[in-house]
């Protein structure tokens, strides 16, 4: 079968010296989602347990069932790219995180000396 629970349906937007990911992640909550940087990759993880108890008429457990959920997906942003450089906000399950381009980020580090 198709791993569809194992993706995240991502829109990447470019908007000036910004890139925009906008991560689709129905049923999961902003406590549930880590977003890393290392080397260069960008990686955000999303994880939830969801739990189904069922009763009979006395209260007593019949069955419990315990669904994680776990979802990870990562994105190469190029090495001059820094934690401090990334935003990141979730609204009605969608997690939008904002990356400068790694051309920008070239521009910023320049820095010339001055002669005084």
């Amino acid at each position: 079968g198709s791993n569809v629970e194992g993706m995240m349906r991502t829109d990447i937007r470019r908007k000036d010296d910004m890139f925009y990911l906008d991560i689709e992640l129905p049923g999961y909550t902003k406590e549930d989602v880590r977003i890393s940087l290392f080397n260069g990759t960008l990686t955000v993880t999303a994880a939830h347990t969801a739990e189904n108890e069922e009763k009979d008429s006395k209260g007593s457990l019949l069955r419990k069932e315990r669904f994680t959920g776990r979802l990870e997906r990562s994105w190469s942003v190029g090495s001059a790219i820094r934690d401090t450089d990334i935003k990141a906000s979730m609204h009605d399950g969608i997690l939008t995180i904002s990356v400068p381009s790694e051309e920008r980020k070239e521009k910023e580090e320049k820095k010339f000396i001055e002669i005084l």
